[in-house]
């Protein structure tokens, strides 16, 4: 396929919505230079910017220091993206299919309104990690992200479908205002997890304060967390047997929303 080496450091973020494999499927090396990018305010070309050759691989691989490098993967509906390094801002933004593997560290908005594919980050994520944009109904709905790393403020807010599991700590709002869907959290929940939440579960491994707007309801083990678990060890994501064995409290609300949601915390004793 192709790989694109990015020439110098940025002094102003460049979007580059024309970076994925759909974009390039086809394409001569001329045309992919040609392809469209946003640098501050001024429309340029990619191959003002990147080094653009062909690769011995099936996969589309950009390297270089991309953290101020947005919308790698945008919209994209198919094949392998691997970004080695760090990525910047709406990394995955309203992605279809395929997948994204980042050997680094992503800008906030990542996976933003996602409605398919898998997204893996090896580093940590910004704030707003598969959510909604401003003044939109729904963020993340469909695909699966996996955070290897912590994730900031608002991870899955008002997510509606699909699966986000974080290796991580995670900031506040996680989950916020979830409409369906499956948050698992690895390390510790920052405050006011699953405030509003109207249905969906956000799985809690680190014991978490919880709003008191949620109603504990039993201990038990939750059938389709083991199937979800299969599925990650599936994908490479390792899951401590205790885990996948192991019992949950299980929490019911967010009593001020519609309050059909759980958080489930699992149970060490």
């Amino acid at each position: 396929m192709i790989s694109l080496r990015l020439k110098e450091v940025l002094a102003v973020p460049l979007e580059t919505e024309a970076i994925t494999p759909d974009n390039f499927q086809d394409k001569s090396l001329a045309e992919i230079a040609n392809l469209p990018v946003v640098y501050g305010n001024q429309v340029a070309k990619l191959g003002d910017f990147f080094e653009i050759k062909p690769n011995q691989s099936d996969e589309v691989r950009v390297e270089g220091d991309l953290s101020r490098v947005k919308y790698i993967g945008s919209k994209m509906k198919q094949g392998t993206l691997v970004v080695e390094g760090d990525a910047g801002m709406h990394l995955g933004a309203q992605m279809r299919g395929g997948k994204i593997i980042v050997q680094g560290n992503v800008g906030d908005w990542a996976g933003a309104e996602m409605r398919g594919g898998i997204i893996h980050i090896w580093g940590n994520a910004g704030h707003a990690l598969g959510c909604a944009y401003r003044g939109s109904p729904r963020g993340m709905n469909k695909g699966v992200i996996l955070c290897e790393g912590n994730a900031g403020n608002e991870a899955g807010a008002t997510m509606r479908r699909g699966l986000i599991a974080i290796r991580g700590n995670t900031g506040d709002f996680t989950g916020a205002f979830l409409i369906a869907g499956t948050i698992l959290v690895f390390g510790k929940l920052g405050a006011r997890p699953g405030a509003g939440l109207k249905r969906g579960t956000i799985v809690a491994f680190q014991p978490p304060t919880l709003l008191p707007t949620f109603q504990y309801d039993c201990v038990y083990k939750p059938a389709f967390l083991r199937l979800i678990m299969q599925y990650l060890r599936g994908l490479g994501w390792p899951i401590e047997d205790e885990y996948f064995n192991g019992y949950y409290r299980r929490y019911s609300g967010d009593l001020t929303a519609l309050g059909k949601g759980e958080i489930l915390v699992y149970d060490q004793h």
